[in-house]
């Protein structure tokens, strides 16, 4: 990814660890201005004195993803320190213990819907009025092979997810003519903080699904991400790229 968006002005939410954290440090590696949004701003701070460290420029925001107020000022700090807003990774999200529909909390429902489906409209909400102004951009939203199918006992996650891509796919309709390109990825199962504290055991009979025999690196869905921000993607909009080792293909 040398160099791959250089003098991009970017925004990454959920940038506080895992996918959001690497993401960060690979848009600055590949020559960014990053903006870094999450709810915890110690950890921000740390990730932007780490990416400067290391010759990149980073800017920490705290913003609430699902606080339209948080929102619209993560975006306009990222203008009036930078210029403008080139590309965005709306990664921030959560999801909820396995627990079958009738038996979910309306409160727990809402609350994973706020953020995932509700944090990724006001971020594009505000990101593409920014994109529009400077002649187009590209966002890049974070679905997950559960929004493009059924899994049992994560109906509200499930249902963020699938949202996340019928709003990737309006909003490159709508948005195409003014420059805006609208992309998701779909993420199978990776190796990051979630994932990370299972029992060995647990891991293997997740990787034995897998028809790449494996599960996938942060890296891997890092460097699709940066790719779909950058100028080499610029003929694709509105697609919802499975990061699975196969997974969907095979129906698993």
């Amino acid at each position: 990814m040398t160099r791959l968006l250089e003098d991009k002005i970017t925004i990454v939410t959920g940038a506080s660890r895992g996918i959001g954290a690497a993401a960060g440090r690979a848009f600055a590696e590949a020559g960014a201005r990053v903006v870094l949004a999450a709810r915890s701003e110690t950890d921000l701070e740390t990730l932007a004195r780490e990416i400067t460290r290391m010759g990149g420029k980073a800017l920490a925001v705290p913003t609430d993803v699902t606080d339209p107020a948080s929102v619209g000022a993560l975006v306009e700090r990222t203008v009036s320190t930078f210029g403008g807003l080139d590309a965005a990774f709306n990664n921030a999200g959560t999801g909820h213990q396995p627990t079958p529909l009738a038996e979910l909390e309306v409160d727990e429902f809402d609350e994973v819907l706020a953020v995932n489906a509700r944090g990724v409209f006001l971020a594009m909400k505000h990101e593409i009025s920014a994109m529009q102004a400077t002649g187009g951009g590209a966002i890049v939203n974070m679905a997950s092979t559960a929004g493009l199918r059924g899994v049992k006992g994560i109906a509200a996650y499930v249902a963020g997810k699938h949202a996340i891509i019928g709003l990737t796919k309006t909003a490159a309709l709508e948005y195409a003519a003014d420059g805006v390109r609208v992309n998701a990825v779909a993420p199978g199962p990776i190796d990051s903080h979630r994932l990370a504290s299972l029992p060995a055991q647990v891991r293997d009979q997740i990787a034995e699904v897998v028809p790449l025999g494996r599960i996938g690196d942060p890296g891997e869905v890092v460097a699709t991400v940066a790719w779909l921000a950058s100028d080499q993607a610029s003929f694709i909009t509105g697609a919802a790229i499975p990061i699975d080792g196969g997974k969907t293909a095979a129906g698993a």
